[in-house]
């Protein structure tokens, strides 16, 4: 197991306070330093700001100004990325058509949008938004990696460490750690005689590398709010939480079966005792797996699977490769799906859907990204939002 990334939740201003930023940069050091003496990697060190329509005398037209801004204290204070926080539902339009500015004007900046909130309702005008945004974002650079620093939220909660859905609630600054974990599930899996025994094993190593990870921040000047145990997996065998499933016992990963395993995996971390933060459940990054993305190319694998799992384990649909000339309408309507399903079920979900300029469902895609495997692009439904569901309303989707 390997620390993806401790995470500093802390208050922006405009113009950027740089002692508020050394501070972050202070802790996470400390953290670090704490982490690798218990024998953990880390691999990144974050900072998660407030919703951008609340930091002090922000106005949207300064957002790149901002990014710049907090890229610079990045570089200053030795931390890897920052979140800016959401684009939250009420906010001004000309929030959301700043953010493909932010990311062309930097390379360490996470951004997201609220599409759907429990308090709020789905919004059909912040998905639009939302989908103008991502298509922007997909023509940013040829390889479509753009939307790899933007996502739509859907009932997502503050204090989630993993970017681009993590943002700072305001407030004290408070920390927490995102692990990347499916090599737990891979050696819990492996050679199991039964489900009992599979998911005991998972539940002890859960319980393990909690209480080590807790036992290490123990003492640290600022509050640590827990773990993400979502077994974010690396593009290797070792590391793949499809290899994780097949061990299982599904035959392949989009096949039947698939739902019950996944289910099953969520579930084991759910319950396992360890301080939880953030989502707590179970990622399903297509580009980040190399197993997810070999059903993709197999076509085991589709976008309407991974929101079925959705239903029962995930984060939503992160890492989507998606034909470059999806049309605007077809995108909305993946991300109207997210949006309900999160609602429906009372938990957070994501977006974070990637057109590739110049290709079609099927063809092959590399990446020069040492977190993505090669892969093909997904086929999705063709046929785009109209009527009432292609309008700019809000509307109340209560949980079941």
């Amino acid at each position: 197991m390997k620390i993806r990334s401790i995470t500093y939740f802390c208050d922006g201003s405009f113009p950027l306070d740089g002692k508020a930023m050394a501070q972050a940069g202070a802790c996470l050091q400390r953290a670090r330093a704490a982490l690798l003496q218990a024998g953990y990697e880390v691999q990144t060190t974050r900072a998660a700001l407030q919703p951008l329509g609340a930091v002090p005398g922000l106005e949207p037209g300064q957002l790149p100004e901002y990014a710049l801004a907090v890229q610079a204290q990045l570089a200053l204070n030795n931390i890897d990325y920052a979140g800016l926080g959401p684009v939250q539902l009420g906010d001004a339009q000309s929030y959301w058509a700043a953010l493909p500015d932010v990311l062309a004007a930097t390379q360490r900046i996470f951004t997201a949008g609220e599409i759907a909130t429990r308090t709020g309702g789905v919004s059909l005008g912040a998905i639009q938004h939302a989908t103008q945004v991502a298509l922007r974002n997909s023509r940013l650079t040829a390889d479509g990696l753009g939307n790899l620093r933007f996502a739509a939220l859907a009932g997502v909660a503050p204090g989630t460490p993993f970017l681009p859905a993590a943002f700072h609630a305001g407030g004290a600054p408070v920390f927490a750690v995102a692990t990347e974990a499916a090599d737990l599930a891979v050696t819990a899996f492996t050679g199991a005689d039964s489900v009992a025994q599979a998911c005991a094993r998972l539940v002890a190593a859960l319980e393990l590398h909690g209480a080590q990870v807790q036992q290490a921040l123990a003492g640290l000047p600022h509050t640590f709010t827990g773990i993400d145990f979502s077994l974010a997996p690396f593009p290797e065998q070792s590391a793949s939480i499809g290899v994780a499933l097949e061990a299982l016992g599904v035959a392949a990963v989009g096949s039947h079966g698939t739902l019950a395993a996944a289910a099953l995996v969520a579930d084991c971390v759910q319950h396992a005792r360890f301080p939880h933060a953030g989502f707590s459940g179970l990622f399903l990054p297509l580009l980040e797996d190399q197993r997810l993305a070999q059903r993709g190319t197999e076509g085991m694998l589709t976008v309407n699977d991974l929101l079925l799992y959705s239903a029962v384990c995930g984060t939503g649909l992160d890492t989507i490769p998606l034909a470059g000339d999806i049309a605007a309408g077809e995108l909305a309507a993946i991300m109207l799906d997210v949006a309900a399903l999160a609602l429906r079920l009372g938990k957070p979900l994501t977006a974070r859907l990637m057109p590739i300029p110049g290709k079609r469902a099927g063809d092959p895609i590399e990446f020069d990204f040492p977190f993505f495997a090669n892969g093909s692009v997904l086929a999705h439904k063709r046929g785009a939002l109209s009527g009432a569901l292609g309008g700019a309303e809000d509307f109340a989707l209560r949980a079941r």
